[in-house]
């Protein structure tokens, strides 16, 4: 399931040289993440389990500039589950173009509250995942 979030450059998001700083599509993707998780009910199922979703990896990868007032798209979605973890491949493009900004694939765990460890990835957590994939298949 692919999800889109749209963000448009405003001058606080610039660094010295006039383009998007790049702690800022850090801010961009999570606030996508985000976005994603609102339109599937997911933050309050995972809360009523007791469960968090926890960053443990980003790889980023910065293809182009975005200045300001230039409209962004960002594309979320699942690309992995695996035992213990999940990966959220996102992109982000200058809308109208087919410009990639950048791209990123970010390494969750699910995390139990209670006792702060990773919990494994089955049952009723990955049935629920599962339809979400990109392509559609888990790895293992």
């Amino acid at each position: 399931m692919l999800h889109h979030t749209f963000i448009k450059v405003r001058g606080y998001h610039l660094d010295g040289y006039q383009h998007v700083n790049n702690a800022r599509y850090l801010e961009f993707l999570e606030e996508a993440r985000w976005g994603y998780l609102e339109q599937h009910g997911d933050i309050e199922h995972f809360e009523q389990l007791g469960l968090a979703w926890v960053i443990v990896n980003i790889n980023i990868n910065y293809r182009a500039q975005a200045t300001m007032g230039q409209q962004l798209r960002i594309d979320t979605e699942f690309s992995a589950i695996n035992t213990k973890s999940s990966i959220i491949h996102q992109k982000i493009w200058l809308e109208g173009t087919d410009t990639l900004v950048a791209d990123a694939n970010i390494t969750f765990v699910c995390l139990d509250k209670k006792t702060g460890r990773a919990v494994v990835i089955e049952g009723d957590l990955k049935d629920r995942l599962q339809p979400r994939l990109a392509n559609n298949n888990a790895e293992e």
